[in-house]
């Protein structure tokens, strides 16, 4: 479930399993692209009209649409459905009225992403940890590769790099 401190991993889980659904590349796509767009569609104008027209457009209908078409905008339903089920109750009570997969992802984010603020200190604490981490006496050097490789997917996730060879000098030490 979702909360502030783990919208990362949520966004990252929430994206991976929209891929594995029936249809996953499609509600992917919705999530991250938008719906499908209906076409407006011309009609030849009416000849016997006084006023003269040539043509005029209505907005797709359903037996207008392709099998493809039609998919994506299952699709566009089941992306919705998939990120409502994963907000908790006063998150999905600030996203019931968007209308779009898309418009819910972004408006999520914005909430859990936070302000400048919050993404530089995020950083200083994860950098911190990184400086300060060190085996525990007797540790088995499995645990603390776990927990390194931990606090370097950490870094990753949040789009905090150290440089290359700092973290493989960090891990030697």
């Amino acid at each position: 479930m979702l909360n502030k401190e783990n919208y990362v991993p949520w966004s990252s889980r929430l994206l991976r399993y929209a891929k594995s659904r029936p249809n996953g590349k499609l509600i992917h796509n919705s999530i991250l692209n938008g719906p499908y767009v209906r076409r407006m569609i011309p009609e030849p104008g009416d000849a016997n009209s006084e006023v003269n027209v040539t043509e005029t457009f209505h907005l797709q209908i359903d037996d207008e649409l392709s099998d493809k078409e039609l998919k994506q905008i299952e699709a566009d339903d089941q992306a919705i459905q998939t990120i409502l089920l994963g907000l908790p109750e006063d998150i999905y009570a600030a996203v019931d009225s968007c209308e779009t997969a898309q418009e819910i992802w972004l408006r999520v984010q914005q909430m859990m992403k936070g302000s400048d603020i919050g993404i530089q200190e995020k950083k200083a604490k994860l950098f911190n940890e990184l400086e300060r981490f060190t085996s525990n006496e007797g540790e088995p050097i499995e645990s603390y590769y776990h927990h390194f490789l931990k606090l370097m997917n950490d870094l990753k996730r949040n789009k905090h790099f150290p440089e290359k060879i700092a973290s493989n000098l960090k891990f030697l030490n």
